[in-house]
């Protein structure tokens, strides 16, 4: 058994704690299913008075449905409190006309309250019609539980990188096998975590694909899903994929776009800025629950892969730059697993293996010449941890992950 959830943080606390004692503007989180955005939402110490809306639920529809006056009325907005309300609203994208209900509310009513919007969708892409809420609101997308995470109290909100510090083994092992989302990781439990993840992937490729889409193939749609699952981290052949889904091409592509909107699966894109013979080719897809990976050697890259995505997310959402992750492969199939770019540039690279007897990559050297990034990692999955600032290096080095993704997000 794992450790309880009680007294488990997330360091999107701290996140939106200081956003609310320094910001107008309303919060966006948004996030894949179970990760935890409800529970984070309610848990909030912004005030003592904290007002939730779920649209899933009828009498808070009904409500919602009424327009920001009546949700205001409602929440007695207009008496004058020592504290600042806090008002969630949960899964609010479901609903056609919710950014101009969003606009609304927060033009009449955001000096009197904290606006929190959560959902498990990208509200980039279920922004539907009306006027645009530039300016009126900031993104934040909550990710899985990480290593770094895991061991640090807080999070690092002035720079990117901090000291690294130790995770057990058993913390270690646990979170490489039951994934990052709070319930199996906490759990640890066979059968849980089956149930678990068949509920959730139900819930996510049947009711809110019939909710915010009109696909009508889910059948089809969920056979996409599984052979994702069987082909992790590898590069995407579209025709393939409609051959074995029995679909057209250009509807491979659109259901891949929904599944990343949905919070199911993640791409990643090859960088070919400054690559001579660079392959300007098709993505690789990850999953968000990286335990669903069918190959140890899947799931290892995967793992990373999150960690990688987190952080550079979680970097660009509290401003600290433009953060981006691709994958580097030339005409000659020299390839490594991942680049991080910072404001455009080429940062660090990454190439993932199992152990640390491994030789380094020639790759990973080729491509560190190529691209000029200032880090080159190849990070193993075994290894101990070593109490060194790994950034501070600017020769490429062997280091395990759990030194390497101690001093992440």
């Amino acid at each position: 058994m794992g450790p309880n959830i009680v007294g488990m943080e997330r360091h999107y606390q701290t996140l939106l704690l200081q956003h609310f004692s320094e910001e107008r503007q309303m919060v966006m989180l948004s996030g894949p299913r179970q990760v935890g955005k409800t529970t984070l939402a309610k848990d909030l110490q912004v005030s003592e008075q904290v007002s939730y809306f779920n649209w899933d639920d009828f009498d808070d529809r009904a409500v919602l449905l009424r327009g920001a006056r009546a949700i205001a009325e409602h929440l007695h907005l207009g008496i004058v409190r020592e504290h600042t309300t806090l008002v969630i609203f949960d899964e609010l994208h479901k609903f056609s006309k919710w950014k101009e209900l969003a606009k609304a509310f927060f033009d009449r009513y955001g000096d009197r309250c904290h606006i929190l919007i959560t959902g498990s969708a990208r509200m980039d892409i279920f922004k539907r019609g009306g006027d645009s809420l530039m300016g009126r609101y900031f993104n934040y997308r909550l990710h899985p539980f990480s290593l770094a995470e895991i061991v640090h109290p807080l999070p690092e909100m002035e720079t990117e990188i901090r000291r690294g510090k130790l995770i057990s083994d058993s913390e270690f092992d646990a979170l490489l096998k039951w994934g990052g989302f709070p319930e199996p990781f906490l759990k640890r439990n066979t059968r849980f975590f089956n149930r678990w993840s068949r509920l959730r992937e139900q819930q996510l490729l049947r009711e809110d694909i019939r909710e915010l889409t009109r696909i009508q193939e889910i059948a089809q749609l969920e056979i996409l899903a599984k052979l994702l699952k069987s082909q992790t981290g590898q590069l995407t052949s579209y025709s393939k994929l409609a051959n074995k889904v029995r679909v057209s091409v250009d509807t491979i592509r659109r259901w891949l776009n929904i599944l990343e909107s949905l919070y199911y699966c993640f791409s990643v894109r090859p960088w070919s800025k400054n690559i001579s013979r660079s392959l300007l080719k098709e993505p690789k897809f990850y999953l968000w629950d990286w335990a669903q990976c069918k190959t140890k050697g899947a799931r290892n890259e995967n793992f990373i892969a999150s960690h990688l995505l987190k952080a550079v997310h979680f970097w660009t959402d509290i401003g600290l730059g433009e953060y981006g992750l691709y994958y580097l492969r030339d005409k000659e199939k020299r390839e490594v697993d991942f680049l991080v770019s910072k404001d455009g540039d080429p940062w660090f690279i990454v190439e993932v293996k199992s152990s640390m007897h491994s030789p380094l990559s020639k790759s990973l050297l080729y491509f560190a010449k190529q691209t000029k990034v200032e880090h080159i990692f190849q990070v193993t999955i075994e290894g101990d941890f070593v109490e060194k600032k790994l950034f501070d290096l600017k020769r490429p080095i062997i280091v395990s992950a759990k030194s390497f993704l101690s001093q992440l997000v």
